[in-house]
């Protein structure tokens, strides 16, 4: 019996080692995403990323406040008038959302949507906004002003104005989606790669694990270094891409809900995580809460592990991160 299975998984190698990886480079949901295969041919693995691409484009109708006729922009078009009756999936993905602010004391929140947008992070801002129109701009942001009723999946944003998003968390999800999709249908291995949010399974064709690099914030041109992943997620977010800099202070574009503050202090955050989704909103919710606090809470998760990068250049890991730096 032992040799039969011994002769079983040989055979499962061999197979998977047969097949080989395909790449698809696309715009979805206004992000590049990278869809990866393992397959046995470039048919096949086509069939499968255009089964992943379906999938995404499907999530984006649902969540999207950019379309008119999502559910998402219904519930914000009723904010402070009544509640909208969802389908599921929006409900438990909203639901998720907000216990994932819970959690964070408010450094994520979905209602930071109904934040005017008076950052700009495009090159076009030459002073800083007025603590006037900051103090204003999260008026109506607050988790906690967000009504769900189970029963019925309705969802009611209490105050007019009040608006929801997902641009946290919306391509971690997609991914996870996109990835469960394939998984079911039977691809042995892939990543899904939604601009930076990446979601793995199974291993590379020569039996290893996936490896994500994680980028220099000091020279986003270098690899900082090569960490393994595995059948798990993996969201870095930085400040070295979308920033302004006032008074020798850069502020990034990741906005304190509570305050209408950039967050300072952290250059980039790394957290791996069983989902996108999850480590998307955490790597969001360190960068407000500090490297201190937002490390301490990390540790207190299971199977969530992460890497900052304080504004000194300093890094700082959680306590089963062991890092392999590139020359």
């Amino acid at each position: 019996m032992k040799n039969v299975v011994f002769i079983l998984t040989v055979l499962s190698v061999s197979i998977l080692f047969a097949q080989e990886p395909y790449k698809r480079t696309l715009k979805l949901m206004g992000s590049r995403f990278e869809i990866t295969v393992v397959g046995k041919d470039q048919v096949e693995a086509n069939e499968y990323i255009d089964l992943a691409i379906s999938e995404i484009s499907r999530i984006e109708k649902l969540i999207s406040s950019w379309d008119p006729n999502s559910q998402t922009s219904l519930i914000n078009k009723n904010a402070g008038i009544q509640p909208v009756q969802v389908d599921a999936e929006l409900f438990g993905l909203i639901q998720r959302g907000i216990g994932i602010s819970k959690l964070t004391d408010g450094a994520f929140d979905i209602s930071y949507a109904s934040m005017d947008n008076i950052w700009k992070f495009d090159g076009s801002m030459t002073v800083m906004p007025s603590d006037d129109s900051i103090k204003a701009s999260v008026a109506k942001v607050g988790y906690h002003n967000i009504i769900l009723d189970k029963e019925n999946h309705t969802v009611f944003l209490k105050l007019e104005g009040m608006k929801i998003g997902f641009g946290a968390i919306g391509k971690g999800y997609a991914a996870d989606k996109a990835k469960e999709l394939l998984m079911s249908k039977g691809v042995v291995a892939g990543i899904i790669n939604a601009s930076g949010d990446m979601n793995t399974w199974g291993k590379q064709t020569n039996g290893k694990d996936w490896q994500v690099a994680i980028t220099n914030p000091m020279d986003k041109n270098k690899v900082f270094a090569l960490l393994p992943v595995h059948n798990g997620a993996v969201v870095t977010s930085g400040n070295y891409e979308k920033y302004v800099t006032f008074n020798n202070t850069r502020y990034t574009h990741i906005i304190v809900p509570r305050s209408g503050y950039p967050a300072t202090g952290i250059v980039s955050v790394t957290v791996f995580a069983p989902k996108a989704e999850l480590a998307d909103a955490l790597a969001t919710s360190v960068f407000v809460m500090g490297k201190d606090v937002g490390l301490n809470r990390i540790e207190q998760l299971p199977k969530v592990e992460c890497v900052i990068i304080d504004g000194e250049g300093n890094i700082i890991t959680s306590k089963n991160i062991q890092i392999n730096k590139e020359e």
